[in-house]
């Protein structure tokens, strides 16, 4: 069995990855690390798992465990892993956005991987240290890898050439101008005027 650690579980995050982790043929879960809910059920955060575990919320750490699942909030995990060693067979992936960056993705003897399959599965397979990509980048990778692996990128120059994927604005997401979206169905191959009633 694989011993697996999660810091942060009182969070939404935490609290899918330990009902994963509980489900898991070959997974079990040593402990969950929380800085308020020490000594409560994790069911007192997760309701949906009252009676799959016996498992408290704790303030120990198992340094020799095999994974570790760092659930913190961003720029939480290098303040966490700067106060808390763990062994170097242990496999640590974090959550948060700390290591995602090349510049930021060596720490301690370490080098974070960023943890997207599609773009570095050896990379990750070989790995003691994953930075696991956020959702909202993800989509956009996912989207744009295609397009750069066939080249399908190269003349665009500037925003206007090309498309201002979306961005964040007062909590909504842009919406492309009808000459973006033109731009999107062409490079899919697609016919705009088909697709675009």
């Amino acid at each position: 069995m694989i011993r697996v650690g999660v810091v942060g579980g009182s969070g939404y995050t935490g609290g899918e990855l330990i009902r994963l982790i509980l489900q898991h043929p070959s997974m079990e879960l040593d402990f969950v690390y929380s800085r308020s809910k020490e000594g409560e059920k994790i069911s007192t955060c997760h309701a949906d798992l009252l009676g799959q575990t016996k498992i408290r919320f704790t303030k120990k750490i198992n340094k020799n465990i095999d994974v570790v699942y760092l659930c913190l909030g961003h720029g939480n995990s290098l303040e966490f892993l700067k106060n808390n060693n763990f062994s170097k067979k242990t496999l640590i992936v974090d959550l948060g956005n700390d290591f995602r960056l090349k510049r930021d993705s060596n720490f301690n003897g370490r080098n974070f991987v960023y943890g997207l399959p599609e773009l570095q599965r050896e990379k990750i397979k070989s790995s003691d240290s994953i930075a696991n990509p956020g959702c909202f980048a993800t989509a956009i990778q996912l989207s744009i890898l295609p397009l750069a692996q066939n080249q399908n990128l190269k003349n665009l120059r500037t925003e206007k050439d090309g498309i201002k994927l979306l961005r964040k604005k007062n909590n909504n997401f842009f919406v492309p101008t009808q000459e973006q979206k033109k731009f999107l169905y062409e490079l899919s191959g697609l016919d705009y005027k088909k697709y675009s009633r």
